[in-house]
């Protein structure tokens, strides 16, 4: 009986009724709240705070940011069919807020134009240096297509590509970045209008965006099913530690890809672009895997420029046979020419 006396009353103010109009919309930060409603931060802060409260909705600080989303209480599942009502989305109010909402989705998605075309020259030069990335994707898909993604954990999301390449076929994915800023252009490619009714709002739906560092994963132990570390490891400067985390995270069976350099001479990535490694030979990263308690059960050489690719796929738990559906082979590694695929 309390917690619905503590929903009511959550609800018995027009504020914040429009901010869980809105926060079922899009998860937004409590700048862009104050913006859209028109009030003042702390104004908008004591509303976030009750319903939070009644767990209508939650928050969650990344850098300087606080962003908000729907809480976990049960009753608001029953309550959603309220809030999308026809009378509720068709209200004058409901339908200014939206129009202030698709102006702050403008400009997120401005400034990650921005931020792209700053950082164009320099993603250009490295990319210049190996094969094509549409290559690599295939190939990364082509080695996990039969697998049962689960929870799906993209460590280094960075603009949330990997998120849009897996996440579709993964039942929910923790996109993780210790970048804030970064984290803000994956909100704006991936997190659109949740309320739609198309296959981005459903990815949406399913994904969090979470700040934090691979050296400490804020997540419990055997929480996720797949982990994706894809062009990030390069820049651990313990990468054995940060398989332990990964490992740690696995559920029993769970399966770990990553895609990065093979050991590589160019020392100019150390100084201009922050590498901690020159990539990676397959002995190391057999060594960590086993040391982690991952068995190494694929590995795929890309050739097709002055830098080699290598996507290493591992599962947990010394599975070495081939599971049902799993569609990944015992230890073995591709020929070194460039995979067909």
């Amino acid at each position: 009986m309390d917690t619905i006396l503590d929903i009511f009353r959550a609800l018995a103010d027009p504020t914040r009724i429009r901010i869980m109009l809105l926060l079922l919309k899009m998860e937004l930060a409590v700048g862009e709240l104050a913006q859209i409603l028109e009030q003042s931060q702390p104004r908008i802060s004591r509303h976030i705070r009750i319903l939070d409260e009644a767990g209508l909705a939650e928050r969650r600080k990344e850098g300087s940011w606080v962003f908000l989303r729907p809480g976990q209480s049960a009753e608001l599942d029953i309550m959603r069919r309220l809030f999308r009502s026809d009378n509720v989305v068709s209200s004058q109010q409901a339908i200014d807020d939206e129009a202030k909402l698709a102006l702050v989705r403008q400009a997120r998605a401005e400034t990650a134009e921005r931020y792209f075309e700053a950082h164009a020259e320099e993603w250009d030069a490295i990319r210049s240096l190996h094969l094509p990335e549409d290559d690599v994707e295939q190939a990364m898909l082509a080695l996990l297509k039969d697998v049962s993604l689960g929870h799906m954990l993209d460590i280094g999301t960075g603009t949330g590509r990997m998120v849009e390449l897996f996440g579709p076929n993964s039942e929910k994915v923790t996109a993780l970045d210790k970048s804030p800023e970064m984290l803000r252009l994956a909100r704006a490619k991936i997190l659109g209008n949740e309320s739609d009714k198309t296959e981005q709002a459903a990815l949406a739906r399913k994904t969090e965006l979470r700040l934090g560092d691979f050296n400490h994963l804020p997540i419990d132990d055997g929480q996720v099913d797949c982990v994706l570390l894809h062009q990030v490891l390069h820049y651990a400067q313990h990468p054995e530690a940060v398989l332990t985390e990964v490992s740690r995270v696995l559920g029993d069976g769970g399966t770990v890809m990553i895609a990065d350099f093979a050991s590589h001479d160019r020392e100019e990535l150390r100084t201009a672009h922050a590498h901690a490694r020159l990539g990676f030979s397959d002995d190391s990263m057999k060594s960590w895997f086993a040391a982690s308690h991952i068995d190494m059960v694929q590995s795929r050489t890309l050739d097709g420029g002055e830098l080699t690719v290598k996507i290493w796929v591992g599962r947990k738990s010394g599975l070495s046979r081939i599971q049902t559906g799993s569609g990944i082979a015992p230890s073995k590694s591709l020929s070194p020419k460039r995979a067909s695929l």
